[in-house]
């Protein structure tokens, strides 16, 4: 009985740890990606503040956690997740999405999906993408990279919310 109540927990504490990423559905098809009123205590950090109105993305350098909210004024994010940063983080202030890719070679060489770019950062474009096998390694502290990554389905669900010209703004 031991050995099953321990393997239960194992595979819980497992699964637990998967779900962790993704907090919210992405925002394409109904908009009920909004946290339920019931939600508990592990609700996800409210967006900062100071970070805009409007259609924005909103990426905190200290969360590691990324915003994406409606063009509707509201305060509910459509979706929140948390991102694995690179090695080159841009300055906090506003920018707008300059570029996309749905599939390249990213600047540490890992084959990337769904990325876009809103920033360079000496000579370092910085974007936010997903490795195309769906991994969120730490980045090698060796190497100059400006890929925030994102898993797969994180990563498509910005893709589809930020086209070129789209708000990010970067939050300490």
């Amino acid at each position: 009985m031991t050995a099953l109540t321990a393997a239960a927990i194992v595979a819980i504490a497992g699964l637990a740890y998967l779900a962790e990423g993704t907090i919210a559905a992405p925002p394409a098809a109904t908009g009920s990606a909004s946290p339920s009123p019931d939600a508990s205590s592990t609700a996800p950090p409210p967006v900062p503040a100071d970070s805009g109105d409007g259609k924005r993305v909103v990426y905190s350098l200290e969360q590691r956690r990324v915003w994406l909210m409606g063009a509707e004024g509201g305060e509910t994010p459509l979706a929140t997740f948390t991102v694995m940063p690179s090695t080159v983080d841009p300055l906090p202030g506003a920018y707008q999405v300059t570029s996309r890719s749905e599939s390249v070679t990213g600047s540490d060489g890992i084959p990337v999906r769904y990325v876009v770019r809103f920033t360079t950062v000496d000579g370092v474009t910085v974007g936010f993408s997903a490795a195309a096998d769906g991994s969120t390694p730490r980045p090698d502290p060796n190497l100059r990279t400006g890929g925030i990554r994102q898993t797969l389905a994180d990563s498509q669900t910005m893709w589809e919310f930020a086209v070129q010209g789209t708000s990010v703004v970067v939050v300490p």
